[in-house]
């Protein structure tokens, strides 16, 4: 390695072991705090409508709080532990930690002045206040006093800090006080816990002026008279705090007799894991913050002070009076519903005709719903088969899957109740599609069933008939009109061949000796896309136009971009569209010079994987339900699927990628240090607002097409009789 002009480095690469050094990878972790912090950005961004602001703020903080619960957990127990299992970037478990405490203290400051300086000003200029109970009118508090002995008071419980009362277990992600308590005499301080209700709202609204909307905050209520819960103590100071723990669970599968009841049992117990991150009220006495620290055994370096509201997820809870405000929020918007599948009775002729491409959001996710609907009640669909990762609590197309089987038809559905933080639902609806006579599977051991597939086979005349559904995202209708994703309608024999053959896989582990058009993981996926990116690399070597575009949430696999390097190398154009964590560096001199990265963060969560290669010419299109990571290739089922119709294929290249790829409003582009800087143009390209003008486009056409087809009827005119043997233009008498 050598410097070159400008600083930057130049890595000379004489073989594939020099691809994987250490210094051509950024660290996972990182890269992940960098996406949250432009989900941050949103919420700064003024030009941003105020409520969505709010959102933006509240999903910062979620994701943080995930974050911690897996990632940081999972990192302390490598630490702990002595597991040397170092990453591509070659950053130890200790460092890992000591970087994200950095980056995680910068971003809750940035979070915090975020709220009290810029939004809350906003906001109270819009009519709604988030006011200090301490800074309230005297009538205003008495009231609140009543509303405390009232309606909080009976529901608390104070729990006493002595070595009669050890300190009690504080659930992850829930709000509490620790109160901090002296002796009428005096002596040393005890303290005490108070647990915030969640079955009472935390904004409580007081009264204001005129049309402002006022509150306060429960956590405040309470802490203003926690010492009346405390006969014979002076009360010191109450201050909020809230904890994270590590939630992921820890299953052997194989030792496991029932995987439902250990999944179950492992669920009711994941509330009990170590605590990882400790966020207190900034006012809190160094005293309360030290003994919380160490009765919780958080790392210091996982201590937070907070200026803001602690969970300030829940302050998007103030937009509720601005929600007739149509100005302060993102523009409602319709679904469009595609051509071919307006008619719900007439789907299976559609498809029958063609494969049909969705976009979500932009265009309808009912189809999907009308398409298990319709062969639940069609009596020549012989059988349903279905994976179900995530859906929603009401899902209707599990109550379809449900009344499939009560039709009579053979239902089999595999519902991957290992999927993280959705188990309890999932192991729900697997009791009750097992209740109405579907075959329910959960998966293969060791791994989790990711993709998402639907099969439908149909008696037509003598023979029968698959249709298959293929998607980037899960069966959840709620979702689909928040994440950007990919649905493809086929009918086509091979496809629906390999569907048969998947579902056999994940039903009895019977493999087929080949796929014909799907590329499965963990059976094959890896290495497909290994080939696809040397071929593009052996077709620059020739002189032949060579490109790739992928897009995706994550790049972390290091044998995926060690490839893309050597194809980088040999001239191939490489553009990346990746909306998380991406381990790539790109635009080092010598290594990924022909490399792009781009990531946009806006409106809707983008959650497709798509990807083109030009294969000398005959332009390859692939969608999947999986991102380029290591657990996607090698512990997860996942189907990656072509898109051969030649004018969806042009779809996907000029309407998602490159609309994405000329997005100069919303994007970031990836540095090679791992920072991101917004996206230089001047075009005011912003992507998904062209996606939503398509399908306002597609609406409009739709209308034109109907009306252009609606018969035209001639309706008599009704005429008075004249005295006159024909008619006239005089008025009669």
């Amino acid at each position: 390695m050598r410097r070159v002009d400008g600083g930057q480095e130049e890595f000379e690469m004489r073989d594939d072991r020099s691809l994987r050094r250490p210094e051509l990878f950024l660290n996972r972790e990182l890269s992940w705090l960098e996406f949250n912090q432009r989900v941050l950005e949103e919420a700064r961004d003024s030009s941003v409508p105020l409520v969505e602001r709010l959102k933006f703020l509240s999903i910062c903080s979620s994701n943080l709080d995930e974050f911690f619960t897996v990632r940081v957990a999972g990192l302390i127990e490598q630490r702990d532990e002595g597991v040397m299992d170092v990453p591509s970037d070659g950053m130890p478990a200790g460092e890992q930690l000591a970087r994200i405490s950095d980056r995680v203290q910068a971003m809750t400051e940035m979070m915090s002045s975020t709220f009290l300086d810029d939004l809350l000003p906003r906001l109270a200029a819009e009519g709604v206040e988030l006011a200090d109970v301490r800074e309230l009118e005297a009538g205003e508090r008495a009231r609140l006093r009543r509303f405390f002995f009232q309606e909080v008071f009976p529901i608390l419980t104070p729990l006493a800090i002595d070595p009669g009362h050890p300190f009690p277990h504080v659930p992850s992600e829930s709000l509490h006080l620790v109160v901090m308590l002296r002796g009428e005499r005096g002596g040393e301080p005890v303290f005490a816990v108070i647990r915030v209700p969640r079955v009472l709202d935390r904004l409580v609204p007081v009264e204001g002026e005129g049309d402002v909307a006022t509150y306060v905050l429960l956590d405040e209520v309470i802490a203003e008279h926690a010492g009346e819960l405390f006969r014979g103590f002076r009360q010191e100071g109450a201050w909020p705090f809230h904890v994270v723990r590590n939630l992921d669970l820890s299953i052997d599968e194989e030792e496991a007799e029932d995987l439902l009841l250990t999944i179950e049992a492992e669920v009711r117990r994941r509330d009990r894991g170590r605590a990882v991150r400790l966020s207190v009220d900034s006012s809190a006495a160094p005293e309360a913050v030290d003994m919380l620290r160490k009765a919780l055994s958080v790392d210091a370096e996982f201590v937070y002070r907070s200026d803001a509201p602690l969970a300030i997820h829940e302050m998007a809870k103030l937009k509720a009076p601005l929600v007739g405000r149509p100005e302060l929020s993102d523009p409602p918007f319709v679904p469009a519903r595609v051509a071919p599948l307006l008619h719900k009775d007439e789907i299976f002729d559609a498809l029958s005709r063609g494969d049909v491409l969705l976009h979500h959001p932009y265009e309808s996710f009912d189809p999907v719903v009308e398409f298990v609907e319709a062969a639940a009640a069609d009596p020549n669909v012989l059988a349903i088969k279905q994976t179900v990762y995530r859906t929603s609590r009401d899902s209707p197309i599990i109550k379809a899957l449900v009344r499939a089987a009560g039709n009579g038809k053979q239902v089999a559905a595999l519902v991957e109740i290992k999927a993280r933080f959705d188990e309890e639902n999932n192991i729900v609806w697997a009791r009750a599609l097992e209740q109405a006579g579907v075959s329910v599977v959960y998966g293969l051991v060791g791994l989790k069933t990711h993709c998402k597939v639907t099969l439908v086979v149909r008696r037509e005349g003598k023979r029968l008939r698959r249709y298959v559904h293929l998607g980037t995202g899960n069966y959840n209708p709620n979702t689909a009109r928040l994440y950007t994703d990919l649905s493809l309608f086929t009918s086509r024999p091979e496809l629906g061949e390999d569907a048969t053959s998947l579902f056999n896989l994940l039903t009895s582990c019977t493999a087929p000796r080949e796929w014909r058009k799907l590329v499965v993981a963990p059976l094959g996926l890896h290495e497909t896309v290994l080939g696809l990116i040397h071929r593009e690399t052996q077709f620059a070597n020739a002189g032949r136009p060579a490109r790739i575009i992928a897009k995706m949430n994550s790049l972390v696999d290091p044998d995926v971009i060690a490839a893309l390097y050597r194809a980088s190398q040999a001239g191939v154009e490489i553009d990346l569209i990746i909306r998380g964590i991406c381990c790539l560096r790109p635009g080092l001199i010598g290594v990924s010079d022909n490399i792009r990265v781009r990531s946009v963060v806006d409106r809707f969560l983008e959650h497709s994987r798509v990807c083109f290669f030009e294969a000398g010419g005959q332009q390859e299109v692939y969608a999947s339900s999986a991102d380029w990571m290591p657990r996607n290739f090698h512990r997860r089922v996942e189907v990656m699927f072509p898109i051969e119709s030649g004018s969806l294929k042009r779809r996907v290249l000029d309407d998602i990628l490159g609309d994405a790829l000329r997005d100069d409003v919303k994007a970031r582009i990836l540095q090679p240090d791992g920072s991101y800087e917004r996206a230089d143009g001047d075009t005011g390209m912003r992507s998904q607002t062209h996606g939503l003008k398509l399908a306002s486009d597609a609406i409009e056409a739709a209308s034109e097409r109907e009306r252009a087809e609606r018969p035209f009827i001639v309706r008599p005119v009704r005429t008075r009789p004249t005295l006159g043997e024909g008619p006239t233009d005089e008025p009669s008498e």
